[in-house]
């Protein structure tokens, strides 16, 4: 597990990446994250360029090792956030929601690793075409936009498609988690809502709270109707969300509904009225714990996690 092609790629200790949550995934955690042997990831989000070159000077000012952004390519500002990223000479850009492919000549001279994320094989196979570096096969049971493939069903299919390191992501929470990766042909990991609940990140203490109060039915998905289906723990935003889409409400009422709730959640702590972005997993966890101690739980207990397996064989 420490010496993976993955590591190797990204010049990281452990092949654990933390997700890149909009307004969640700050310079701080980032850091943390990396500082701690994994890569941390900044979520860009709907994120101005000018925002974004602020988080990014910030997180080299707090770790010397490899970090990089999520951009989410929907964003009406991703050709600005692209060019802060080479100017800027990120480590890693992992990419949602469309395909990076025009991104990736001014990235890679600049020695940028590509890896988009992906919910099914055919989208895999399309992006290995255009020169990513690796892929994150990301399943349903993750936090925000979803794809419609369980992590167990979707992971292996697409590492058998694709020949790039393929790292897995979505209801993975502690040990057990990554070595079910690697055992369906993961070379790593994508972790987003553990780390959520972790000292280091900037969330509001609210947010954290109903990670850790969630059990294993507390999220729904909301939102099919758009076409942007999200992952968020029931509240009274998605009650009413849901009723509007009963009464037939159109995509953009339904658009202007949601617009802000994630802000107002993590920055305000509204969990009630907020879109409270979080995967089945929390319900695995029911502590705040910083980020080094969530890694070296992970890492100190993935060996005993194999040597368990092969006494029950």
């Amino acid at each position: 597990m420490l010496n993976s092609k993955l590591c190797q790629l990204l010049q990281i200790k452990y092949p654990i990446l933390q997700g890149g949550m909009a307004w969640v995934a700050t310079a701080e955690l980032a850091a943390a994250v990396s500082n701690a042997g994994g890569l941390g990831l900044i979520g860009a989000g709907h994120m101005p360029p000018d925002a974004l070159k602020i988080e990014i000077k910030k997180a080299k000012a707090l770790t010397d090792k490899p970090f990089g952004v999520n951009i989410m390519l929907m964003s009406p500002f991703v050709k600005e956030v692209m060019q802060v990223v080479v100017d800027e000479r990120v480590a890693v850009v992992t990419t949602g929601a469309g395909n990076p492919g025009e991104y990736i000549p001014a990235l890679k001279e600049v020695g940028t690793k590509i890896i988009p994320v992906v919910a099914s094989v055919a989208l895999a196979k399309r992006l290995e075409r255009v020169g990513i570096d690796a892929i994150i096969a990301e399943g349903m049971e993750s936090g925000g936009h979803v794809g419609e493939v369980t992590t167990m069903a979707l992971v292996p299919q697409v590492a058998d498609a694709v020949s790039v390191p393929v790292i897995a992501a979505g209801g993975i929470g502690d040990a057990r988690g990554v070595v079910a990766a690697l055992a369906l042909g993961a070379q790593g990991v994508q972790i987003g809502t553990l780390f959520a609940a972790s000292v280091e990140c900037t969330a509001h203490p609210n947010y954290k709270a109903a990670i850790i109060k969630a059990k294993e039915r507390s999220t729904v998905v909301s939102g099919a109707i758009t076409g942007h289906p999200v992952r968020v723990i029931a509240n009274k935003l998605t009650r009413e969300f849901a009723e509007m889409e009963r009464q037939g409400a159109t995509v953009e009422e339904l658009d202007r509904l949601g617009a802000g709730k994630l802000r107002n959640a993590v920055r305000e702590g509204d969990v009630e009225y907020g879109s409270v972005m979080v995967g089945q997993v929390a319900g695995l966890i029911n502590s705040i714990r910083t980020v080094d101690e969530i890694m070296q739980d992970i890492i100190q207990n993935v060996p005993k996690v194999i040597t368990g397996l092969t006494q029950n064989i």
